[in-house]
């Protein structure tokens, strides 16, 4: 290739693309390389059952890019993006019977829950009010805050053990909603910060919802990809970068990769200290997930869980504890908590006419290549007796199934990375800047970089933000 770029970004998930437009826009002629055929990294949407079932591969839901700060300065709908908004952000039945949700309405959610009505209003109100003014912050590296005292009462809760957070609470619903909540941050709920994931995604609905988008997390990707190339970017894919000879010159490289495979592309350029760091970087449990081609929804025995986008599973607060832990632990949990997706209800390009799909995974220990289907579907039986009679199609991804299709998923990892109270900000290694390396110009923007995993793009915004300083 004889172009020379000012920038090469390698990597086209959502910190990528989000580096790429944040280079070119500030003037610089940027090259996005791709290693797979299509763009995306977890925003990509497939086929993985059978012909007119279209699946989300990884990210399905997405409460961080409807609430995050970066996207909404984008003009994405020109572009063809477009979310839909379920009536139910998400259900979470009880062994009991009755289900607990999360809605749109703060005041909605808070008068299910009974004698914890205003306990919940006065943790959540406080953040979703002042959301815009507090997002920047949450999802940033550590620096000194915008908005410091508003932050400072977000922090005291957020620092602390979920579990500890939930002595808050007295109904049992509540606490089981606030687990399955606290849960996607994919470690024991015992561990300090665990309630930061919780609160930030409770609060990201009530302020902007958890939608999915029409036709698949990939058309994310696309209204990303085809802005940038709106404003001038080049993308090309097909182009796995292994190592820096195929990578053309440029004034700076931006890596939206994980820090193992930076040290294989780039180690040698870095200090001793960085590559000690890069490899004391800590990778958390994995996942393994199903995808359901189905011939009529899901046959919930409740109706508010028909109206849910999607379905926490995984009983009680003490349930979900004990599961994580389990395997966090390296073993296997006989109940596993499983987050459920249910796109077609409300998305007909999902699927054909009359048909339906669903998207369900749960966690596991990192590198597991155990089969989980059968906990998976007892889970949804329990809840959906005749689940499996509907069937028609399915297809698993273990933990080493998810890491060959995205490397940056180590051991299944999703999250790129532990995101407990050692790595929040520390991210891939302490330093001034976490988006630079050691080597001059060469930064790196991934999901294992501040402020952690999610489809928000602040991480790559971030990396460009500070690449452009350096420069100029």
């Amino acid at each position: 290739m004889d172009t020379t770029y000012d920038a090469v970004v390698v990597g086209s998930g959502p910190n990528g693309l989000s580096a790429a437009i944040v280079l070119q826009k500030h003037g610089l002629n940027v090259l996005l390389i791709e290693g797979k055929e299509t763009i995306g990294g977890g925003m990509r949407t497939m086929e993985l059952t059978l012909p007119g079932f279209k699946h989300d591969v990884c990210s399905a839901i997405h409460p961080m890019a409807a609430a995050g700060p970066f996207f909404k300065t984008l003009p994405l709908a020109q572009y063809g993006l477009e979310f839909i908004h379920p009536k139910t952000l998400a259900g979470h039945p009880l062994p009991d019977g009755t289900v607990v949700s999360l809605h749109r309405s703060l005041f909605e959610t808070a008068d299910q829950l009974g004698r914890d009505t205003k306990s919940y209003i006065e943790l959540f109100k406080p953040l979703v009010d002042h959301w815009d003014a507090l997002s920047a912050d949450i999802l940033s590296p550590l620096k000194i805050p915008d908005n410091p005292i508003k932050l400072g009462s977000f922090g005291i809760n957020a620092l602390k053990p979920s579990t500890y957070l939930a002595q808050k609470f007295k109904e049992t619903r509540t606490r089981a909603l606030w687990a399955g909540m606290a849960a996607h941050g994919i470690q024991p709920l015992t561990n300090i910060a665990t309630s930061a994931i919780g609160m930030v995604l409770m609060a990201a609905g009530h302020y902007g919802g958890w939608p999915m988008i029409k036709g698949g997390s990939q058309s994310l990707a696309d209204a990303l990809a085809n802005y940038f190339k709106a404003i001038g970017g080049k993308i090309e894919t097909g182009n796995m970068i292994t190592n820096l000879s195929q990578i053309p010159d440029s004034r700076l490289v931006m890596f939206d990769l994980s820090p193992k495979h930076l040290l294989k592309i780039a180690g040698e350029k870095f200090s001793k200290l960085y590559c000690w760091q890069l490899n004391r970087f800590r990778y958390g449990m994995g996942v393994f997930k199903m995808d359901f081609a189905l011939s009529q929804p899901i046959p919930w025995k409740s109706e508010m869980l028909r109206q849910a986008g999607t379905v926490h599973l995984g009983g009680t607060l003490e349930d979900i504890k004990k599961s994580e832990k389990l395997i966090w632990e390296g073993k296997y949990s006989q109940n596993p908590y499983v987050l459920l997706s249910q796109q077609s209800l409300f998305d007909k390009t999902r699927s054909p006419d009359g048909y339906h799909t669903a998207w369900a995974y749960c966690h596991v220990p990192s590198g597991s290549e155990v089969d989980m289907s059968g906990s998976i579907l007892s889970q949804i039986e329990k809840y959906a007796p005749g689940f499996k009679d509907s069937i028609i199609g399915k297809h698993t991804f273990n933990s080493r199934d998810i890491e060959n299709y995205n490397p940056n998923y180590i051991g299944g990892d999703i999250n790129a990375g532990v995101q407990d109270w050692s790595q929040i900000f520390t991210r891939p290694a302490l330093r001034i800047s976490p988006y630079r390396t050691s080597f001059k110009n060469f930064y790196i923007c991934s999901a294992s970089t501040p402020p952690g995993g999610g489809v928000h793009g602040m991480g790559g915004y971030y990396a460009a933000k500070r690449a452009i300083k350096d420069l100029f």
